[in-house]
């Protein structure tokens, strides 16, 4: 036996999935959740596995020693940097070049900011500096746009620098310098010199975080990733060394942006490539359960406690894209596409000042919770609207281990929005569950159609502990007109089996700008020294892989233009046809990205970036099993009202118990299945079907 196991670590809830390795639609796949355990988040990972083993009928250590690997995906980088709690870090760049970080270009005033924000001119402002003046420094040196060096490293200069931040107590240093991407030389003779000065502090090279053109970028991206890396070793350490104790023999692997793995010794390197490790898992998931089901289009929608996420799959390929935004600074990291708000189960409910209704982002998180966990919370939540509409049963989240106080619930939405709204409880609740919807479909539509398509072409995919109970809503806001639930062994622990079903991946980029049509030859220089360092990157792993993929790109742009697309490119040797044809799939992009006619060949298509992406595909592919065939109508074990409709009000409404269900059962809506870990609606006019793997398909009948 050789198990293959995901545990996503939200910021409410850690889920996990187990799978037998068998690779057989008849195998064992088993589901856990458990409450998250801040500061520490390691203890919530070793509880979940303690729910799996339990299920297993094995004590943890012989689980854990039949173990393939555990892929892990971590809140921990992303909120560390969103809520500023990061460590001091030092930053050496270029005499001349400090102010470019707290400059922040013209993007410090657009990026991350919302429609609202963006049109209120006057009260914009550049007040997010990653780090204060004191710790950002500069050292002698010049190299040019061709990687010549003009003046070299002053050492004696640098020595200095390093030796004021270290006085100062800095944790760890950032190293960007002009042009560092075309030639490291100084960037690594600093390095050496922090190891002599300090040989204990943490340092991260832009040449190696984000090889990437544009100052202010890679300077923010590096910095960044030096914020997180120390806490990302340290957290790592601990979880690994605990997960050694408990007999675990095989790697421990962490999700990144990219929609891939990694060794858990390797991440800290690169820590800001972890940062949407636990976004991305639902995608992966869901490219996963697509290959089972056929379905190549997909849109993939999480709602978990504190965030309602949204990732598209094309084609059988997941959206990804090279950028991402945090705290108004740019991150040059390759990534799946997943737009996220907070918008989840845990997402408080207030009024604005001019007394319209608000959800998020602001959440209960795990502790204290929504109100109705009588854990503290006083504020109103999804959870708590959710709970007074009866599509939470009292008993409780999690089979009855969570309870739920209804009481709490009513009293935290009566004092704080039905009564300042001059609504019953029940009409507030109401309003809430609209709300949400509406907002959430927003999302999705921006999801979507700025990705150049169409929603009525996909089919809805939809998880997470409080997805299931608001997919059929916002699918509705959008025209999508089929919506899978993957429920089964995963439930609302889609994420983890997306962490299980996820592969080893590594991306190596380099820019070095030229005009299209350039020499195949310089490319060709270009993709071997990639695809050089993405092979010793495999082989740093210590994993057999069943195979190993290596995908060619290039960002492109018409001349004149700052964002770049980017453009797939045939591998094997390259000739001015494959440079043409890398051109007309850029050409090809843009139009879909932003209309048939607003490409301008005229003006020259630049090439910027030039990157390799290798998937080491694992030897085991989680699959969900069969379920058995229905033999006769499903039949509810209750009937409890219902809101499912303001217009309506409460009905009487039939509840299932899914662990009744079988493969073929047709459930006409209004409907509600409690599921262990969630609940789903299907709404009046809807029916919903139960396939063959356990999944319920939501489609439209009236």
């Amino acid at each position: 036996m050789a198990y293959v196991i995901g545990v996503d670590v939200g910021g409410t809830f850690t889920d996990a999935v187990l799978d037998d390795g068998t690779g057989d639609a008849a195998g064992t796949v088993l589901a856990a959740k458990s409450p998250s355990t801040p500061p520490d988040y390691s203890r919530g990972v070793l509880d979940v596995l303690g729910l799996l083993a339990e299920q297993l009928g094995r004590p943890l250590p012989e689980m854990l020693a039949d173990t393939h690997h555990i892929a892990h995906g971590t809140t921990s980088s992303l909120n560390a940097l969103v809520m500023g709690n990061v460590p001091p870090v030092g930053f050496l760049t270029t005499k001349g070049h400090r102010d470019s970080i707290f400059i922040m270009n013209v993007e410090g005033r657009y990026l991350g900011r919302s429609p609202h924000e963006l049109q209120h001119v006057l009260g914009q402002t550049k007040d997010h500096a990653l780090l204060p003046k004191r710790h950002a420094l500069e050292v002698t040196e010049r190299i040019d746009r061709d990687g010549t060096v003009v003046v070299g490293l002053d050492e004696e200069e640098a020595r200095a620098a390093i030796r004021s931040l270290v006085a100062d107590g800095v944790s760890a240093i950032a190293v960007s310098l002009l042009w560092s991407f075309r030639n490291p030389v100084h960037e690594r003779r600093l390095r050496e010199l922090i190891a002599e000065e300090a040989p204990d502090l943490f340092v991260a090279l832009s040449s190696e975080v984000s090889p990437r053109i544009r100052e202010f970028a890679r300077n923010a991206t590096t910095i960044m990733s030096t914020q997180i890396g120390p806490g990302l070793r340290d957290y790592l350490g601990t979880l690994e060394s605990a997960l050694r104790e408990k007999g675990l023999t095989g790697p421990l692997l962490v999700m990144q942006s990219n929609g891939g793995a990694v060794a858990a010794k390797e991440a800290p390197a690169a820590a800001i490539s972890t940062v949407g490790s636990v976004l991305t898992g639902g995608v992966v998931g869901s490219v996963a359960l697509g290959r089972q089901l056929g379905h190549r289009n997909i849109i993939s929608t999480d709602v978990g406690g504190t965030t309602f996420l949204a990732g598209l799959v094309v084609d059988g390929e997941p959206v990804r894209d090279t950028t991402t935004v945090i705290n108004h600074h740019p991150i040059n990291v390759p990534t799946l596409r997943v737009d996220a708000i907070g918008s989840g189960g845990g997402a408080i409910a207030w009024l604005d000042a001019g007394g319209n209704l608000r959800i998020g982002p602001r959440s209960a998180q795990a502790v204290p919770g929504p109100a109705c966990y009588g854990a503290g919370g006083t504020e109103p939540t999804n959870t708590d609207a959710n709970l007074v509409l009866g599509i939470l049963p009292e008993k409780g989240l999690l089979g009855g281990r969570k309870p739920l106080s209804l009481e709490l619930a009513r009293q935290a939405i009566d004092t704080q929005i039905a009564k300042p709204l001059g609504l019953s409880v029940e009409e507030a609740a109401a309003a809430i569950h609209t709300v949400q919807n509406a907002q959430t479909g927003d999302l999705l539509r921006k999801t979507v159609v700025e990705s150049g398509h169409d929603p009525r072409n996909f089919v809805l995919y939809a998880f997470g502990g409080a997805g299931p109970a608001h997919c059929a809503g916002y699918a509705a806001e959008v025209g999508c007109e089929t919506v899978v639930v993957p429920l089964g062994p995963v439930a609302s622990a889609f994420s983890a089996f997306g962490l299980a079903s996820s592969d080893i991946v590594l991306a190596a980029e380099l820019s070095d700008p030229t005009v299209v049509p350039f020499d195949p030859q310089r490319a060709e220089r270009n993709f071997a020294e990639l695809e050089q360092q993405v092979r010793a990157g495999l082989e740093r792993q210590g994993l057999a892989f069943e195979k190993v993929e290596l995908h060619r790109e290039i960002d492109m742009r018409y001349s004149m233009q700052l964002a770049e697309v980017t453009a797939p490119v045939a591998g094997g040797p390259l000739g001015m046809p494959e440079i043409e044809e890398a051109a007309a799939a850029f050409e090809k992009r843009y139009a879909e990205l932003y209309g048939k006619d607003a490409g301008f060949r005229e003006a020259g298509i630049q090439a910027i970036t030039f990157r390799v992406r290798a998937v080491g595909v694992l030897p085991f592919r989680p699959e969900l099993p069969e379920m058995p065939a229905a033999t006769g109508e499903a039949t509810p074990f209750t009937t409890r009202p219902v809101c499912l409709d303001a217009a309506t009000g409460y009905v009487d409404t039939p509840v299932y118990d899914y662990r009744e269900l079988r493969a073929g059962h047709v459930l006409a809506g209004p409907a509600i299945v409690e599921v262990p870990t969630t609940t789903v609606v299907v709404p009046g006019g809807t029916t919903g079907t139960v396939d063959h793997l356990g999944n319920l398909t939501i489609r439209r009948t009236a």
